[in-house]
């Protein structure tokens, strides 16, 4: 039986959560996979076009209406570390929006990130978003939310995403106003942006719910343009391999290289209006070209600001979810010069890779490899966000080289640990194996392989059972 079959994922639900459910109501299940980042990663909140792929593992969510106004939710023990309530039960009022200030103060007091139940807020917030957005006006009552997931939590490869799809899809069939594609990627990202406080790009939901098996998904994100799909070359797969090294998008640095490239794009902007009348940057720091970056607007930037002297100068960014700290001292120019760098990288990288596939040339194959390189380079210096396992790991993959089927390598998503995503062939599981031996020498820490993808949340869709 397949993993990804409605008999197998119904059956790991209620195995963990069956003695949780009511006999006599049906449930309504959704799946939604993790991700894996292969070229684009942080340049995605600057409009860049990325490249995603769907990872066999998964996080499914099963709700079953109540006849009270409670809503309750229940993690397997598995998904989180220890200290962590994995039985969360709050009344439905909880969860309404804010009447004044923020719609979304309340629910962010009740789940703050330092709590013991700041998990849930990731699947809850889905009620939130859905009446602030006046997708719903009301719910007319509350539900039983279970939760089961293998995709480790920290590990570059998107566990919330894939949690909160999962819990927005099968929450909106259940009530009766279903929703899919971008719009479903989109309030997702609302939930993490404005509930959960993690100031993500949408890349990561759009690909949990719109991803294929097998494919990779292209997409600008201006916000959301998906420009179709990628297949590899024959013989050619994307792998990651899980560092251990745990990363967190709403971490300190994550957020610093956010602000920092919106500044830039921020005085970008100040000065095309200045000289020229138009914003150079069209709304999007990766609208800018490479050459233009570097021959007419990098000397804009300074090489590093404090948040109190650019709000001086400029008042704000155009970020609505990473404001500038006045206190801090943000990297500009090169925390700009990565996605203007990383889009072009990406735009190559796909065309090498459809171009391989059409000529089987490794020689294309090559040239890819050591635009993940470039990369992994630009995201350690230029952001910030490398590691020392992260780099060992890349390291060993470059030692094993094309003669033994690998042709590069790059950290992945938010970067600051987390996954390594690698462009090899097929039939080298077993070289892979020992990369992961060799590091494990190294650091001392033990890897996870992701060798294999599965269906995004559309793809693999709903189903009602009776329970």
């Amino acid at each position: 039986m397949s993993e990804f079959s409605r008999e197998h994922v119904v059956g790991s639900l209620f195995s963990t959560h069956g003695e949780v459910l009511q006999r006599g109501k049906p449930v309504v299940i959704s799946r939604a996979p993790a991700r894996l980042d292969v070229m684009g990663g942080i340049a995605d909140y600057s409009g860049a076009l990325v490249l995603e792929g769907t990872l066999a593992e998964a996080t499914i969510c099963g709700v079953q209406l109540r006849d009270d106004q409670t809503v309750r939710i229940v993690s397997s023990a598995g998904n989180h570390h220890g200290g962590v309530e994995r039985d969360v039960t709050v009344p439905l009022s909880v969860l309404f929006p804010a009447r004044t200030g923020s719609p979304f103060a309340r629910v962010r007091s009740e789940f703050p990130r330092s709590s013991s139940r700041h998990w849930a807020s990731y699947g809850l917030g889905a009620y939130t978003v859905l009446m602030a957005e006046r997708v719903v006006d009301s719910f007319p009552c509350g539900a039983t939310i279970v939760v089961h997931s293998n995709v480790p939590l920290g590990a570059g490869v998107s566990s919330s995403a894939a949690l909160e799809v999962a819990a927005m899809k099968a929450l909106s069939h259940a009530y009766g106003v279903p929703i899919a594609g971008i719009p479903l990627a989109s309030l997702c990202q609302k939930v993490e942006n404005y509930v959960v406080g993690a100031p993500c790009g949408i890349m990561d939901q759009v690909a949990s719910v719109l991803g294929r098996e097998g494919e990779f998904l292209c997409l600008k994100c201006q916000p959301h343009d998906v420009q179709g799909f990628v297949r590899l070359p024959k013989g050619v797969r994307v792998v990651g391999i899980n560092s251990d090294v745990k990363h967190s998008v709403g971490g300190e640095r994550y957020t610093s290289a956010r602000v920092g490239a919106f500044m830039g794009q921020r005085i970008i902007q100040e000065a095309g209006l200045r000289e020229t009348g138009v914003d150079p940057t069209g709304g999007y720091l990766a609208n800018i070209g490479a050459s233009d970056f570097r021959e007419k607007w990098a000397r804009y930037l300074p090489p590093k600001m404090t948040g109190a002297k650019f709000l001086e100068l400029y008042h704000s960014t155009n970020d609505p979810v990473a404001p500038v700290a006045p206190q801090a001292e943000y990297m500009v120019r090169s925390r700009a010069a990565h996605p203007v760098y990383e889009n072009e990288r990406v735009q190559r990288f796909i065309s090498l890779m459809r171009a391989a596939a059409d000529s089987g040339e490794e020689a294309r194959l090559i040239a890819a490899g050591k635009l993940m390189y470039a990369s992994h380079w630009s995201y350690s210096q230029r952001c910030g966000l490398g590691s020392r396992e992260t780099s060992t790991l890349v390291s060993l993959v470059r030692q094993r080289g094309v003669s033994e089927g690998f042709y590069g390598a790059k950290i992945t998503g938010g970067g600051a640990g987390g996954t390594v995503a690698i462009l090899c062939r097929r039939g080298t599981d077993s070289t892979l194996e020992s990369i992961a031996e060799r590091y494990h020498e190294i650091s001392g820490r033990s890897s996870q392989l992701f060798l294999r993808s599965g269906p995004g949340a559309d793809e693999w869709g709903t189903i009602q059972i009776p329970f």
